[in-house]
């Protein structure tokens, strides 16, 4: 049972926690209403005035030769060894994005030309809905490094002034002139649809930015990125404050990467391309010389065919002529090879599909070329997006070429040694079988070896064209790395500033603003504020607090019906429950202190005697804070009084003491002159004798005291009291003193001690809440605050 009743006041006091940190913020109200409203109005302004931010998108499949591809229709022609190059889409990505691709879309579409038009607030950017159009030729490089901008002033149908930012007049021109710049020469022309620009006379910006600095903005505000792990399809994103613009941009770099793609590929075709042209123009000369050459010599010879007549003889010979016609024909590629790379370029693409097909040594050499043209793609490649020679992957493909070309020049130089030296077998055969046919006519020998020239051009001939051919394919079947999907289209509606994202944010800010003051601000504050701060800390009995006064008076009237009045009479009631041990017929002597200085401890002291007084007793008020008087602030008192009662050797206190006016029962004994060593006076016993007869005469004593936590003052005569009461003032003494107050209790320094809480707020009290003030509501004179007051005055 016990257990439940703790339980359910643990819950009660919770509850009563919540409502009172609840109440602390609901109190502040307008504050929070006045915060609000701000910043919604700060969340009109942001979106009314700012520039509205639009995503455009675009979708491609890239191919990728890991995860499928868009060639699969061409597998076709892989036996041609063509199709050889590999592509990730990571790697492709990079690409797009780079800046040679975004510089080449912003070439393209002239983007680093804009058109601009001055609102009130903010400057919108034409695009589409420009009234001109601009066109710059002769360009130099300074015209794509230096920004300047025009203003272009409608003057009328056939001309417009051109004038510089700071409106000074450049010149009058007409619609299509040719305008001098000192970097390039521009026309203006007007469009003939303005779409919603509907203004008949204008004033354009016309603003040419560094070309550097607009491929940076583009380049920071592009998104590359595929939809998926497992996908090709990748997905470009670009935000802009027009539309159109960004659809265009991101339209333009997938036109421009793609056609870099299929330049790159069709790169090595063209070089072999231009090498079997350029050899077809000398075999078609040598191959007609050798015709002429034979002709000529059955000509001069008077033959028609040498062949019929020794044909019985040549049966054994054939297979020997095949073999070395065969063997001569690779010789002479293989030299041609070995000549080409020995007069080419180092960097130089190297014909990678003319090499002969006899032996393994062939075809490690083919195997060598195309590692050496990769090679040689990728240095290009590396330089043509930004990469020097200085750069280390370019520097480590250059030494990768150099290797690869000494290989392959090892490899040509083993290939023809190997043919010569089977010429060489092939001709020995054939000389011993022409040995065997010496009854040939010497005619027939010279004019097989004329035809046997005659073949070999013929066939290096036929070769040649099979291999244009081949390549011809390849140029023809090129196909692009990227398939569009969705193409970007303008965005309807903005994404950035999101509206109700903007409106909610400025709601909970103007929320949270005050509520972070207030709670920062009573998280700092150390002040004692009410009676439930005291009780959390000291187990003292509670007197009862004092509100801050309605009136300026120092003295409670008697017939006062306000509530420092009601709160003095109630602590003068429960005083004499502390007091209660004490016969009425004995003097009450109460002390009253504080723990420092303007805490209102005199204030209390003076209104508890004089409401006492008017119950009919005998009072006494003394002022012993004698180091700092007050009384003599609230009633008229002479000069002297106790300090000099104390310093001569005089026995009559009378002369000192004095009648309060307005007051039948109501004395005081003044503090005096101050003097220069309070403690030796109050360490005399004579302050002890003067208690005592005091007390004979008087029905309460009441004593305003110096601070006990700056003087000892106090403490001398604290056995002189029967109760002593500790004024805490609400909103200034710091709550660790708390702890040095009951310290003073718990160690019975001060007798029957007793707090009471001054100048509190009555509204903030407890009692208030819930209707109960001091009075009850009868004859108090709280003030009615407007709501100006209420709402810039802190309560």
């Amino acid at each position: 049972m016990k257990e439940n009743n703790s339980f359910q006041h643990k819950l009660q006091d919770e509850s009563i926690n919540l409502r009172e940190q609840l109440e602390s913020y609901i109190k502040h109200w307008p504050w929070f209403v006045f915060s609000v409203i701000i910043s919604l109005l700060f969340a009109f302004m942001y979106l009314r005035y700012t520039q509205p931010q639009y995503k455009s998108v675009a979708t491609i499949l890239v191919k990728d030769d890991r995860k499928g591809n868009l060639q699969s229709e061409l597998s076709a022609f892989n036996e041609l060894g063509l199709m050889n190059v590999k592509n990730n889409v990571d790697n492709e990505i990079e690409i797009i994005k780079s800046r040679s691709v975004i510089e080449s879309a912003v070439k393209a579409l002239n983007f680093n030309v804009s058109f601009l038009t001055e609102g009130r607030v903010k400057t919108i950017e034409l695009y589409e809905n420009s009234p001109i159009e601009v066109s710059f030729f002769e360009t130099n490089d300074d015209f794509y490094k230096r920004g300047q901008s025009f203003l272009v002033n409608y003057k009328n149908e056939n001309s417009f002034d051109l004038k510089s930012l700071d409106n000074k007049l450049i010149g009058t021109y007409k619609f299509g002139a040719i305008i001098n710049l000192p970097n390039a020469k521009m026309v203006i022309t007007k469009r003939t649809i303005t779409h919603n620009f509907e203004k008949k006379e204008y004033s354009i910006i016309l603003r040419i930015s560094p070309l550097d600095q607009v491929v940076q903005s583009y380049k920071s505000r592009v998104s590359v990125a595929p939809l998926s792990k497992n996908s090709s399809v990748v997905e470009l994103t670009l935000n802009d404050p027009v539309p159109n613009k960004a659809a265009d941009f991101l339209n333009a770099m997938i036109e421009i990467y793609n056609q870099d793609a299929i330049d790159d590929k069709n790169f090595i075709s063209k070089n072999t391309q231009k090498f079997i042209d350029e050899r077809l123009k000398y075999i078609t000369g040598e191959l007609g010389d050798v015709e002429k050459a034979g002709e000529n010599y059955l000509k001069s010879n008077k033959l028609t065919s040498i062949a019929n007549n020794a044909e019985t003889f040549l049966e054994n010979s054939v297979e020997f002529e095949k073999e070395l016609i065969l063997t001569e024909t690779q010789i002479k590629v293989v030299k041609s090879m070995i000549d080409y790379l020995n007069s080419s370029a180092k960097d130089a693409i190297i014909p990678n599909n003319i090499i002969p097909s006899t032996n393994e040594n062939s075809i490690n050499t083919g195997d060598l070329i195309n590692q050496y043209n990769s090679f040689v793609n990728q240095r290009n490649r590396n330089l043509e997006n930004g990469g020097t020679e200085k750069n280390t992957t370019v520097i480590n493909l250059n030494n990768k070429i150099d290797d690869m070309r000494k290989s392959i020049k090892e490899s040509l130089n083993r290939l023809s040694a190997s043919l010569k030296i089977k010429k060489n077998e092939l001709q020995l055969q054939d000389n011993i079988t022409n040995s065997k046919i010496s009854e040939i006519p010497r005619q027939g020998r010279e004019f097989n070896s004329i035809e046997r020239q005659q073949k070999i051009k013929e066939t290096l001939y036929l070769y040649l064209l099979e291999k244009r051919e081949e390549v011809g394919i390849t140029l023809a079947i090129t196909a692009p790395n990227a398939k569009i999907i969705d193409s970007a289209i303008p965005a309807k509606s903005p994404f950035s500033p999101n509206t109700r994202l903007v409106q909610l944010f400025a709601l909970l800010a103007g929320l949270l603003i005050p509520f972070l003051v207030i709670f920062i601000h009573d998280f700092l504050d150390t002040k004692v504020k009410n009676r439930k701060d005291v009780e959390q800390v000291v187990t003292i009995p509670f007197l009862g607090d004092i509100p801050a006064s309605e009136s300026n008076d120092k003295i409670i009237e008697v017939n006062s019906r306000s509530s420092s009045a009601e709160a003095i009479r109630m602590i003068r009631t429960n005083l004499d429950f502390i007091l209660g041990n004490i016969s009425d017929e004995k003097c009450k002597t109460i002390f009253v202190t504080s723990s420092i200085p303007k805490e209102g401890k005199t204030f209390v002291s003076i209104n508890l005697a004089s409401t006492i007084a008017l119950t009919s007793k005998k009072v006494l008020i003394i002022g012993l804070d004698i180091r700092n008087p007050k009384l003599n602030e609230y009633i008229n008192l002479p000069a002297k009084g106790l300090t000099n009662y104390l310093a001569r050797n005089e026995n009559n206190i009378n002369e000192y003491i004095v009648k309060v006016e307005n007051f039948e029962n109501f004395y005081a004994l003044p503090s005096g002159v101050i003097p220069p060593n309070p403690v030796e006076l109050l360490s005399n016993n004579k302050i002890n004798v003067l208690f005592d007869e005091l007390k004979k005469e008087y029905d309460y004593i009441i004593v305003d005291t110096p601070p006990v936590s700056l003087v000892t003052d106090t403490l001398l005569i604290a056995k002189n009291a029967d109760a002593f009461i500790y004024v805490i003032r609400a909103n200034y003494l710091d709550k660790r003193m708390l702890g040095f107050i009951e310290d003073l209790y718990q160690q019975k320094k001060l007798p029957n001690l007793s707090l009471i809480l001054n100048d509190t707020d009555l509204k903030k009290s407890y009692g208030y809440a819930y209707g109960y003030g001091y009075g009850y509501g009868y004859g108090m004179e709280i003030e009615n605050k407007s709501w100006k007051d209420k709402f810039f005055k802190r309560k």
